[in-house]
């Protein structure tokens, strides 16, 4: 499902597919890989803690509940409406949630590594609701694509780039949807597809939110050197930072650098993936995950493992970061755009600065929570929800 394509030509008009995700026939293999995977009887370290990887506990726990409790044809079942289009020859899956208000606003949200689509399930029906915004009425028609190589978009050329998956994706929104104005929102790597769109197209993309930059967050040293005074939540943000940039970005060398070793290795080992994936969920989300507001449960990690492991994407997802190398740049530089941008720096994410945010754009708003971490969506679906709708209040098609 996630085979290169090569050679088709884009065309003036493009063909979109309802898509229903019927991926039962692959779960006895699934399931019969993930019973005669082989754990250590216990922790080689105990006490170790989840500095050093995914902690065995941890581990042993989900892979006992992916073959107990964990239901794939209820996940499956509860996924969005969805649908695909080729664009430029590459298949481009995304989901379509339309409000039922004439007026509501077009919303592109985009999801990054190791997450996928479903990470935006739980905001995504709330947006299409009518709510009021300070005496303003805002709603949104929600499209939510899989990024080019992961679960059920077709892998790109090896020298394809976030502006060329920004490209497709205002051709999605423009061309395909028919939005001629649109707002964007991103995280991870879709936070740099997401700036692209925000920069590059500037005329059509009239409002942006984000969780997350194409920039490297500052250290605490340049920090303190610029005499920047952080609130508590950010304290805590900068301790994330810290421990990510010190022992926590391993996977990010070695998917730059040698995306096939790690693609190739785990490409067929489910508990291998559920080990590479189940622990960034794990260390990079808020220690109260899976209590309110947080749905960000097992069967979230689970439903993500299975969706790039059933659909053959994990290997082409790890290939973003080789042909990426600088998404994600020390330099801070301006958006060539005068549009809106807003930003929600969440307690247990990597810290953005406010002051560091409005060096990339025309930020008109900066929120802090004391609640959740790198997967918003799932992490405190509500802020973001609240957030995102304040995008509407600057919105002019």
């Amino acid at each position: 499902m996630a085979a290169v394509l090569q050679g088709a030509q884009a065309t003036d008009t493009f063909s979109v597919k309802p898509f229903k995700i019927n991926l039962s026939g692959e779960v006895p293999r699934l399931n019969s890989l993930v019973n005669n995977s082989r754990l250590p009887a216990g922790a080689l370290y105990p006490g170790v803690g989840q500095e050093k990887g995914i902690e065995f506990d941890f581990l042993h726990e989900l892979k006992t509940e992916w073959l107990t409790t964990f239901d794939w044809e209820t996940q499956q079942a509860e996924l969005n409406q969805q649908f695909t289009v080729v664009i430029e020859g590459l298949t481009v899956h995304f989901v379509h949630e339309k409000s039922k208000n004439p007026d509501a606003i077009p919303l592109i949200a985009l999801h990054g590594w190791p997450g996928s689509f479903d990470e935006f399930s739980p905001v995504i029906k709330p947006l299409t609701q009518v709510s009021s915004v300070n005496g303003t009425t805002v709603s949104y028609n929600v499209v939510v694509p899989s990024l080019p190589g992961f679960t059920f978009s077709s892998a790109p050329p090896a020298n394809w780039t976030i502006n060329d998956t920004a490209r497709i994706f205002n051709t999605l929104m423009t061309e395909v949807l028919g939005y001629p104005t649109y707002v964007v929102h991103g995280t991870d790597w879709g936070s740099c597809v997401a700036y692209s769109l925000y920069s590059s197209f500037n005329t059509t993309v009239r409002a942006a939110h984000f969780v997350f930059l194409p920039f490297l967050p500052p250290s605490a040293q340049e920090i303190a050197a610029n005499n920047i005074t952080l609130s508590d939540i950010q304290k805590i943000a900068v301790q994330q930072t810290t421990e990510w940039s010190t022992t926590g970005n391993g996977y990010f060398l070695e998917q730059t650098t040698k995306p096939n070793d790690i693609g190739l290795a785990l490409y067929d080992n489910p508990v291998g993936q559920l080990a590479w994936i189940g622990g960034k969920y794990k260390f990079w989300s808020d220690p109260r995950a899976g209590t309110p507001p947080s749905v960000l449960k097992n069967t979230a990690i689970l439903t993500t493992v299975s969706l790039y492991y059933l659909t053959d994407s994990f290997l082409s997802s790890v290939w973003i970061y080789a042909q990426n190398p600088n998404g994600f740049s020390s330099v801070y530089t301006k958006a060539s755009t005068d549009a809106p941008m807003l930003f929600s720096q969440f307690e247990y994410n990597l810290l953005y600065p406010e002051e560091y945010v409005a060096k990339t754009g025309n930020l008109v708003s900066y929120k802090e929570h004391n609640f959740g971490g790198h997967f918003s969506g799932l992490d405190n679906p509500p802020a973001l929800i609240e957030d995102i709708r304040e995008m509407g209040l600057y919105y002019k098609a």
